[in-house]
C-alpha cells in the first residue's frame, strides 16, 4: 500500500483527492495539512511515501515546505499540485525536489497512477508543463549551458549515458534496455552520478543535463 500525504488549504480539494486516490485500492492516505508547516509536521510524523503538496497555500506555500520535506531523513517522494503552469512555479518546486508536478485538471486515473510512478523513483510531469520546460531550457544560454557541462564532466562515460537518457525522461527498465545492461546496473549509475553532482533525485539531473543541452 502506498502511503500519502495530502496538503492542500481547501478541504474540498483535499477531500476530492482522498476521494479519487482512496478508490485506486493500492494507495493509503495517512493524514491532511492546510499548510506548509503543518505538511513538514505530518511528514516528519507519519512518514509517507508520497506528499501531495500545492503549491499556493496562505502562510506557509507548498514550495519552501517541499524543500524541507526533501531534505528529511529517508524523504518522501513530493508531487507538486496547483491550477497554475507558471513557469517559476514549476522550475522553483523541481529545484527544491520535488518530482512531479500536475496540474489540478489532471484525470483522476492519471493522478493515481502519478503517484505510483514517482513511488517506483520515476518523475511525473504533466505533458502541457513538459512541453513548457523542454521550451525554456532551450532558450537557455551558452554560459549556462557550459556551466552545466562542467558539472556533468566529474562523470564517467557511462554514468553519463544513464543521465541522458534520464534526462530524456527514461525509466531504469528503459534505460537498461537501450543501453543494454541489467536495472540493478543503472539503479547504481543513477546513484553514484547523483552523489558526485550533488543532487537529491533524478528530476535535478534531468534539469542539468537538460541545461547542459544533451538530451
Amino acid at each position: 500500500m502506498i502511503r500519502v500525504l495530502l496538503v492542500d488549504d481547501e478541504a474540498l480539494v483535499r477531500s476530492g483527492l482522498r476521494m479519487i486516490l482512496e478508490a485506486a485500492g493500492d494507495i493509503a492516505i495517512v493524514a491532511e495539512a492546510r499548510d506548509g508547516h503543518e505538511a513538514v509536521e505530518a511528514a516528519r510524523r507519519h512518514k509517507p511515501d508520497v506528499v501531495l503538496m500545492d503549491v499556493r497555500m496562505p502562510g506557509r506555500d507548498g514550495l519552501s515546505a517541499a524543500e524541507e520535506v526533501t531534505a528529511l531523513p529517508q524523504p518522501p517522494k513530493v508531487v507538486m499540485l496547483t491550477t497554475f503552469d507558471m513557469d517559476e512555479y514549476v522550475h522553483a518546486a523541481l529545484r527544491a525536489g520535488a518530482v512531479g508536478f500536475l496540474l489540478k485538471d489532471t484525470p483522476p486515473r492519471d493522478l493515481a497512477e502519478a503517484v505510483r510512478i514517482v513511488t517506483a523513483g520515476n518523475a511525473m510531469l504533466s505533458p502541457a508543463i513538459t512541453r513548457k520546460l523542454i521550451s525554456s531550457f532551450a532558450q537557455r544560454g551558452h554560459s549556462q549551458a557550459q556551466q552545466a557541462r562542467q558539472r556533468l564532466a566529474v562523470l564517467t562515460d557511462r554514468e553519463l549515458d544513464v543521465a541522458r537518457a534520464v534526462g530524456r525522461g527514461l525509466s531504469n527498465a528503459e534505460i537498461a534496455r537501450e543501453l543494454d545492461m541489467a536495472e540493478t546496473t543503472v539503479k547504481a549509475h543513477v546513484s553514484r552520478a547523483l552523489a558526485k553532482l550533488g543532487l537529491s533525485n533524478r528530476v535535478q539531473a534531468a534539469l542539468l543535463v537538460h541545461d547542459a543541452g544533451l538530451t
